[in-house]
């Protein structure tokens, strides 16, 4: 039983294809090969995680619903974090250059596989908000 998100997900998978790949042999190759990893355990898989994701969004726990949103706060709140050392630099530029310099000592130390959770959790949360739209149970 094929679930209604990916027939979403592959329909615009198809559209880029045709705007990236200019030879139609390639494109039509392309297009074959992404069908058949629909029926295929990679697929499946896909589908088993994005219900998984589904599941958490959709869930009455507060905690579990608001865990990828929150994480995304904490993450804009770091990147808006640049306006105010804006104004340290035009003022204090010593001060802004030794907290740029602790910053980027931090954020360097920091392991490579949250930056790899960040980006899923972002692209996982905008999947379940999609789903939710088409499911309408989303506003």
């Amino acid at each position: 039983m094929p679930i209604p998100i990916l027939d979403t997900i592959i329909g615009p998978i198809t559209r880029i294809i045709d705007k990236v790949i200019p030879d139609p042999k390639a494109r039509d190759e392309a297009k074959l090969e992404l069908l058949k990893l629909q029926g295929s355990q990679e697929m499946q898989l896909l589908q088993t995680q994005l219900s998984a994701i589904v599941a958490e969004a959709n869930s009455t726990d507060p905690w579990t619903s608001r865990a990828r949103p929150s994480f995304m706060y904490v993450m804009y709140v770091m990147i808006l974090w640049a306006l105010p050392m804006g104004l340290i630099a035009a003022f204090r530029p010593d001060a802004a250059s030794a907290i740029a310099s602790g910053m980027n000592a931090y954020l360097n130390g920091l392991p490579e596989p949250l930056y790899a959770l960040f980006g899923t959790g972002y692209l996982g949360y905008t999947a379940a908000r999609q789903w939710g739209k088409i499911k309408g149970s989303d506003k």
